[in-house]
């Protein structure tokens, strides 16, 4: 079977929502988890449309939330497929909001979900390639792998069988902690 190859451009989504005050947290801003939700939803999209099947979200590496949203904005969301594996896409997202009386916008948030493809029996199966067309692309694409090994390397670090706490308690120091263990720390 010959490998196929998409663009990045060939899957990009994008969506813009009005901010009700029914998305709203206590404190009168858009709720993080409302705008998560979005996210997902969009990053599925973009997935499903690069792999041409249904996607489902393994991980979320890193959400910032660097300014509130507020009520009345106008919230757009783009969402490109940055990096592929063999099942698997990392799909990027930028979130702005934008007042629309004053027409000032503002970064909210950028996040990077990994999708993974499956066929009707739940399956993983195989997307196509992705054919990287200007200098942005191949730094997302790079980024991504750079992502996915810090990610792996901290995986390994903590389920490793010869995990110590000992080996970190004196990394705490410097943090606002206060260590009350038992003498025994096995129990």
């Amino acid at each position: 079977m010959k490998l196929k190859f998409k663009t990045a451009d060939s899957s990009r989504i994008s969506i813009s929502l009005l901010m009700q005050p029914s998305h709203s947290n206590f404190g009168g801003k858009i709720h993080g988890g409302y705008i998560l939700s979005l996210m997902d939803e969009i990053a599925f999209a973009c997935g499903s449309k690069h792999s041409e099947t249904y996607c489902v979200t393994a991980s979320v590496n890193t959400v910032d939330f660097l300014n509130p949203i507020d009520i009345g904005d106008l919230v757009t969301m783009k969402a490109s497929v940055n990096y592929v594996g063999r099942t698997s896409m990392v799909v990027g997202i930028r979130v702005e909001a934008e007042n629309i009386r004053t027409g000032e916008t503002k970064h909210c948030n950028s996040s990077y979900f990994t999708m993974v493809a499956k066929d009707d029996d739940g399956k993983s199966v195989t997307v196509p390639g992705l054919i990287l067309n200007d200098k942005k692309e191949v730094v997302r694409f790079l980024k991504a792998i750079n992502r996915n090994e810090n990610h792996r390397a901290r995986k390994e670090e903590f389920n490793h069988v010869d995990f110590s706490l000992e080996n970190y308690l004196n990394d705490l120091k410097n943090h606002r902690v206060k260590i009350d263990l038992p003498d025994n720390l096995d129990s």
